[in-house]
């Protein structure tokens, strides 16, 4: 297994907080342990994204939210709505979910449609394609793969975190074996621990979304010391 550092794990993860009862005070104690551990950025609910743009200003940590979220069955047009609105109240990354009835209807040219919407309305601005990888065989991972690069997409995501399933390494090396150079893969969903997040860069992804940040990077800072990565803590605590 790769070893990797601090640093390089806190440049990979992208922090969720998109629990719908988390409160103000929740969103802020979440907000500065990204601020704290230096991640990549923090994913959080539409309407948080100008309290978060204002917190975290000048601590380096981008901004991101979703769209659809978290079932994918809002029409193109209101995906639309909120993708401008998103990135009007500072949003700099957005990460939508596709229209999974529609995929597995063999619906393609509609969901194509639907992901290249987003990616117009985003602009210069970085998008993933939420998949839901649980309710999903291989054929249609497949197939959602080659639609949202069609598109236009930056990134093939696994999991809203929401299913009752998330990333595994089989979906994320059959994703990344299924999308050009150009298209990036993240894992999200169940990345709690740091064994599982070196797990799932191993086998191609380059973004993590998960709610876990401070116990991966912790055990990072570990092993960094001298210490076990791992711990019983690790994976039980979140």
């Amino acid at each position: 297994m790769t070893s990797y550092t601090e640093s390089q794990l806190a440049a990979t993860i992208d922090h969720a907080i998109l629990k719908p009862e988390l409160t103000r005070a929740d969103l802020d104690a979440e907000l500065d342990v990204a601020a704290e551990w230096k991640v990549f950025s923090v994913c959080v609910r539409p309407s948080d994204i100008p309290h978060a743009v204002a917190r975290l200003q000048g601590t380096g940590v981008a901004v991101g939210t979703v769209i659809g979220f978290p079932h994918g069955t809002t029409s193109t047009a209101a995906k639309v709505a909120e993708a401008g609105q998103a990135l009007a109240d500072g949003a700099v990354e957005l990460d939508m979910v596709l229209n999974i009835g529609m995929l597995r209807s063999g619906m393609d040219d509609a969901v194509e449609s639907d992901i290249r919407a987003v990616v117009e309305a985003a602009g210069d601005h970085i998008v993933k394609v939420i998949f839901e990888t649980a309710y999903l065989d291989d054929e249609q991972i497949g197939r959602a793969c080659r639609l949202s690069e069609a598109a236009g997409a930056d990134f093939v995501k696994t999991s809203t975190g929401f299913a009752g399933g998330g990333a595994t390494v089989a979906h994320i090396r059959l994703m990344r074996a299924s999308v050009g150079e150009n298209v990036q893969v993240k894992a999200s969903g169940g990345v709690r621990g740091f064994d599982a997040a070196v797990a799932m860069l191993e086998a191609g992804a380059t973004r993590l979304g998960t709610s876990a940040a401070a116990t991966i990077l912790g055990a990072a800072r570990r092993q960094e010391g001298g210490g076990p990565a791992t711990s019983a803590v690790d994976e039980s605590s979140y």
